[in-house]
């Protein structure tokens, strides 16, 4: 007698699935990829034009300006050290493949976020949503975003979005309901359109946690770096694998260290400026 059970693979319904988005959407994940990849190539184009030694100059002026000496010496070590190391044209890339990323979570989180804080049925429904997005592994996100915009820089690009995307919605939702109830009142009081009661209250006294969604959103985008030169990426992922698919311990321990300086770079950079900007207010 027979007992064994029928088996069923996920990739049975998967695959048609993904067959039908790619014969029936294929217009719409073109025009997206020629979007995305466009804008990736004209900042990686913009970087890469000025010579490296006036970039590091010129990272290093704004953030004695911007932040403090401290981070315009660690600006220049960082930046310095990419250089020396061979590997100025990668960290570039990453540079702007992050920059993309972080520009398009944002423009997401941001609206959903607002939208969540004021809409609790909504928040409610959102939250789950976000802990399994934050559950899941990074390089899962690679599988769907190469199954459909195939391998590249853009399924790189997607899946970083979609990583970045939690840390930023939930901040900037926690951000707008920390905002006392009192002073969006007292902008309704005196007859403020919504629309002026969101810039001109809400978004000034939210900043601080706003700003710390950036930041996470920003290290977390780095973190799929090293996982986004498996689908073809390019920057430093790529170089890390490099390395290590052809056992060049030197190239993959430069490349690592390289990623850790422009991640010390944006990190201390966003948070340099966070704390400016507590230290004004509390002045």
């Amino acid at each position: 007698m027979n007992t064994s059970f029928p088996q069923f693979s996920p990739g049975t319904f998967l695959a048609p699935a993904v067959d039908w988005l790619n014969t029936n959407l294929h217009p719409l994940f073109a025009a997206i990829s020629s979007v995305v990849e466009a804008v990736l190539s004209a900042l990686e184009a913009a970087l890469l034009f000025v010579p490296p030694y006036v970039l590091i100059l010129i990272v290093v002026v704004a953030a004695l300006f911007a932040v403090n000496l401290r981070a315009a010496v660690l600006a220049g070590l960082c930046l310095g050290f990419c250089l020396l190391v061979g590997l100025w044209q990668a960290s570039m890339q990453t540079v702007a493949l992050v920059t993309v990323a972080v520009a398009i979570s944002v423009l997401i989180a941001f609206p959903i976020g607002i939208l969540c804080s004021r809409h609790k049925t909504l928040e409610a429904v959102v939250r789950p949503v976000l802990d399994v997005m934050q559950t899941v592994p990074p390089w899962v996100y690679l599988i769907p975003a190469v199954m459909i915009f195939s391998l590249g820089r853009v399924p790189a690009i997607i899946a970083t979005i979609v990583y970045g995307i939690p840390p930023m919605l939930r901040l900037t939702t926690l951000a707008f309901n920390q905002v006392p109830h009192e002073f969006k009142e007292l902008g309704s009081a005196i007859g403020a359109h919504p629309r002026s009661v969101l810039w001109k209250i809400e978004i000034p006294l939210a900043k601080q946690t706003l700003l710390v969604g950036l930041n996470q959103c920003i290290l977390l985008s780095l973190a799929m770096v090293v996982l986004a030169g498996l689908v073809g990426a390019g920057g430093l992922g790529a170089e890390v694998t490099r390395g290590l698919t052809r056992m060049e311990m030197g190239l993959g321990l430069r490349a690592g260290l390289a990623i850790v300086a422009v991640a010390l770079l944006l990190d201390r950079l966003s948070r340099g400026l966070l704390d400016r900007k507590r230290a004004r207010v509390a002045a």
